[in-house]
């Protein structure tokens, strides 16, 4: 027989040896292993990376809610908008050539569109704009009115005058003026005070009283009907006699 107990015994220390060097590399393994670590995960090194693949795919994740959230936010801000600037309506009865300056009116449809103004929004702008530049003007007819039954006549001759003997450029506040009956017969007062003279621009007026021409004066109806009586006209023919006698 080639075996003999001396080699059984040899054996049977090397099987020994090898289940002490295992028994040996698992006690190590089982120290080195921290015991906070979970089973599936070999080393910290391993959770470490499989946290951050996980941080990575929850931060795409928020992205994508985000833009989502983002994209339905701007859908229901817009969704009473017109299909562009161009397609947005005037309220009725204001023109967009002369109520509205044609630049601004451009620059407010850019602007309601571009922030999802609904076409009552871009209305509600408009009308208060205009409200807001709307400057109230006499009420011409109650000044005619107070011009009394020649009105027509006092405000055609003040008028005539007025495009006569002033320059062009003057004309726009000659007109400011006579929209009340008080700009009528101030024009009136300087009309009686040039009828004697010379009036032009580059010239004095020279002004001639005579105690008959204030007494032809005293006949108009502005000085002696109650119903037209014009103060101004009444003052002019006082004046007159003050400066005649004093």
């Amino acid at each position: 027989m080639t075996d003999s107990l001396l080699s059984a015994g040899e054996n049977t220390e090397a099987v020994v040896e090898t289940e002490q060097t295992l028994a040996t590399e698992e006690a190590t393994q089982s120290t080195d292993r921290p015991e906070w670590l979970p089973e599936k995960y070999k080393s910290p090194e391993d959770l470490a990376k499989a946290y951050k693949e996980l941080e990575s795919k929850l931060g795409n994740k928020d992205e994508e809610l985000r833009k989502t959230i983002m994209e339905e936010l701007q859908a229901d801000a817009y969704k009473d908008r017109p299909e562009s600037a161009g397609a947005y309506e005037l309220p009725e009865g204001i023109d967009s050539e002369t109520a509205v300056d044609s630049e601004l009116l451009s620059w407010w449809s850019e602007h309601a569109f571009e922030n999802g103004y609904s076409q009552e929004e871009f209305q509600k702008g408009i009308e208060m704009y205009a409200a807001a530049t709307q400057v109230a003007g006499p009420d011409i007819e109650a000044e005619q009115k107070r011009l009394g039954d020649r009105a027509s006549d006092r405000i055609q001759s003040a008028s005539m005058f007025a495009n006569k003997f002033f320059p062009k450029e003057t004309l726009p506040a000659i007109e400011r003026m006579c929209e009340t009956a008080e700009g009528i017969m101030a024009l009136e007062h300087i009309i009686e005070a040039t009828k004697d003279g010379n009036f032009s621009g580059n010239s004095s007026t020279t002004e001639k009283i005579t105690e008959q021409s204030l007494r032809e004066m005293m006949q108009d109806d502005r000085y002696h009907h109650p119903a037209k009586r014009d103060a101004s006209f009444v003052r002019q023919v006082e004046d007159g006699f003050k400066k005649l006698y004093g």
